[in-house]
């Protein structure tokens, strides 16, 4: 009798172990999804690893100054662009840097992007000195800016629900040497559910030049 009262007093502390604390709510969600990032320190040079979706440029790993960034060369003049981290649909974060130089009066364009191709980017233009929300390849958004040719730019596109149907997609630039902006540069509404897709970064070298890519960055928002 002693032995079987031992052994059903083991089993409730195991069981007693794996139950949840009593001040957890029920149901509760797991921890939210940390994000993803790449500064590229950890890749090899060369074409990188199959992580990547390119969608069309000879995309490649380098080592520029003591530091890994990806590097799309400045032939042909095409739009190029590559995918990565996992596919959403919810809110979220996407920020990296760029850095090129126009030519006289060419210049490139770069962006970041949110769900897929056909979603949302913010686009550098410096040859129209603006600052640009797109959605596929419409321009829904824009704000005055003039960028600085051989300095790395910043660009940070947040998506953020804000009805039923409703998106609120927010975007800033800045250059290294500046503190990021507190506030939104330029914002548009948007009633129309974006697709479910990956993040994205973009590029066209008009110039002629080279585009450097580095630190990216994505952050899952809350639910809403």
């Amino acid at each position: 009798m002693k032995r079987f009262s031992a052994n059903i007093l083991m089993v409730g502390i195991l069981l007693w172990g794996l139950a949840p604390p009593a001040n957890a709510a029920e149901g509760e969600a797991a921890p939210a999804d940390t994000g993803y990032r790449n500064d590229f320190e950890a890749l090899a040079t060369g074409k990188p690893p199959k992580e990547f979706l390119i969608l069309q440029g000879e995309f490649r790993v380098i080592e520029e100054e003591g530091n890994k960034v990806l590097e799309l060369p400045g032939e042909p003049l095409e739009d190029y662009g590559l995918l990565f981290a996992k596919s959403a649909r919810e809110g979220q974060v996407i920020s990296a840097r760029f850095k090129s130089e126009n030519v006289r009066r060419t210049f490139p364009t770069f962006a970041v992007g949110l769900f897929g191709v056909s979603g949302f980017k913010l686009q550098v233009s410096p040859a129209k000195r603006a600052l640009e929300i797109l959605r596929g390849g419409e321009v829904r958004g824009s704000a005055e800016y003039k960028w600085q040719s051989g300095s790395w730019t910043h660009l940070k596109l947040e998506a953020r629900k804000s009805g039923e149907t409703d998106w609120t997609l927010s975007g800033k630039a800045w250059v290294e040497e500046q503190e990021e902006p507190k506030e939104w540069m330029v914002s548009i509404q948007d009633a129309k559910q974006p697709p479910s897709g990956r993040p994205s970064i973009w590029g066209t070298p008009f110039s002629g030049k080279r585009i450097l890519f580095d630190d990216l960055r994505l952050e899952r928002l809350a639910s809403q």
